[in-house]
């Protein structure tokens, strides 16, 4: 109520103002009914006066952009815009406290993998995140306010929108791109809906490498069974000479051998994906290894290749040895197996200016296409399968390499070439190399340790 005292001083002060201009006209006319009515009208027209300047001030002020502090006047006019002001202002922080948490919630979504657009009841696009208009080639400026069928124009898209049944995703292949995603649209307000985008990709290629990985497994073990239960009908039901039976029991043991190193190799795979990154201060001579990788491959090629395979590094890694060899043997077995007699096959090894260090596989055999090189460690992965086969291989070799050195924090890289043969690399960081030490052979080195060695 502090406005009400500067009110009735005002009033006070018309009345007063009124009576003044009475009297003077009543001296000045005489006549008093005249003079009556000038005071009244004198004293309310100088209320009037002081009310519309005041409330002219107010409603200037009003009609701006309140920018300014509120006209500071007393009496009803300073109480009323003081109380305005307080509003106006109130109201500018909870806006302006709403603009914050608008944009750090709008921050977040623009942050998440997960496509997000927002559709008006047209289905014109109100707001998109980055990764929405990456799934779907938009741009999340120029493109607001578009109709979203003007633009993303796959048939199945148009008619999940135009069905209205979104129950169940939709999975679209990206018509823009390579990859896949996932749609799922929610309806929520007056006719507004969220799409929101998943790029499954990976998940579908995962889900695809699964079907391969068991059908292959299953086709893998299936055709050596066949065989094996073929010569078993046959030793039972044929009478057979001794030379027969021993040609189809050499065949069937060839069968088993076959099977017993497709288990053996992915048990390895399971191995290497199961078990923790091998310790760093476990070493291992890698001259000694390849001694015995090179005595493998002399056996193995019985003099119809040149092997250049023991070189000199004077180096050790750290790492499992047996991991290791198995990479290495991988590699070395592979050339020898797919390199044409009279080819030759060579080790060699180089420290890198990082410190890292890098050891080669180089054959001179019918090399491989490029468009064949960036598959050739998923697992049964074969160029030729039927000239895989007739080596020995499983098509497991390349991915256990890739594992093994994933393990130790090194790469597989391939060059090859049809007709010029094939460099495998394998490269070491430099905190798993070091100069020869006679006083560390490595632990497994000490006793022996058997390889996991598995043809390609």
């Amino acid at each position: 109520m502090s406005w009400l005292l500067p009110r009735l001083l005002l009033a006070l002060g018309a009345v007063l103002l009124g009576f003044v201009v009475g009297v003077s006209a009543l001296a000045v006319t005489g006549v008093e009914p005249l003079s009556m009515a000038l005071g009244t009208t004198a004293g309310v027209a100088a209320l009037l006066i002081v009310d519309a300047v005041r409330g002219h001030r107010l409603l200037r002020w009003l009609r701006g952009q309140q920018l300014e502090n509120a006209p500071r006047d007393t009496g009803l006019w300073g109480e009323l815009g003081y109380r305005i002001e307080r509003a106006v202002r109130d109201r500018e922080r909870v806006i302006e406290r709403e603009r914050v948490e608008l944009e750090q919630f709008l921050s977040a979504i623009e942050a998440s993998p997960n496509g997000v657009i927002i559709l008006d009841v047209q289905e014109h696009i109100r707001w998109c995140n980055r990764a929405a208009a990456d799934h779907f080639s938009l741009d999340p400026q120029r493109d607001l306010y578009q109709r979203i069928t003007n633009l993303v124009r796959a048939p199945a898209f148009v008619a999940y929108l135009q069905a209205g049944r979104f129950k169940e995703p939709l999975v679209l292949g990206n018509g823009r791109g390579p990859g896949t995603l996932s749609i799922i649209v929610r309806e929520y307000g007056e006719g507004m809906r969220l799409v929101l985008t998943l790029d499954i990709t990976e998940r579908v290629r995962a889900e695809a490498m699964r079907r391969d990985f068991v059908a292959n497994v299953s086709h893998e073990i299936r055709t050596p069974l066949t065989v094996l239960a073929g010569f078993i009908e046959t030793l039972h039901s044929l009478p057979l000479t001794a030379v027969e039976r021993d040609r189809v029991l050499v065949l069937m043991n060839q069968q088993t051998q076959r099977m017993q190193t497709l288990v053996a190799d992915l048990l390895t795979l399971a191995q290497l994906e199961g078990s923790p990154r091998p310790s760093p201060d476990r070493w291992v001579a890698l001259d000694a290894l390849l001694l015995r990788i090179a005595a493998d491959a002399e056996a193995l090629s019985a003099g119809r290749h040149t092997l250049k395979l023991k070189p000199e590094t004077q180096v050790e890694l750290a790492g499992v040895e047996s991991e290791l060899l198995s990479a290495i043997a991988n590699l070395v077995t592979n050339a020898v197996r797919y390199t044409p007699e009279g080819g030759e096959v060579e080790v060699c090894w180089r420290r890198l200016e990082d410190g890292s260090g890098e050891l080669c596989v180089v054959d001179t055999g019918l090399g491989i296409a490029r468009e064949h090189i960036p598959r050739l460690t998923e697992r049964f992965y074969r160029v030729d399968g039927s000239r895989s086969r007739e080596t020995g291989g499983t098509g497991l070799g390349l991915s256990i390499v890739k594992h093994v050195m994933q393990r130790h924090g090194g790469e597989l890289l391939i060059q090859s070439e049809l007709g010029k043969g094939s460099r495998f690399r394998l490269v070491f960081p430099a905190a798993r190399v070091r100069p020869h030490s006679d006083a560390a052979l490595g632990d497994e080195a000490a006793f022996g340790g058997a390889a996991l060695t598995a043809g390609e």
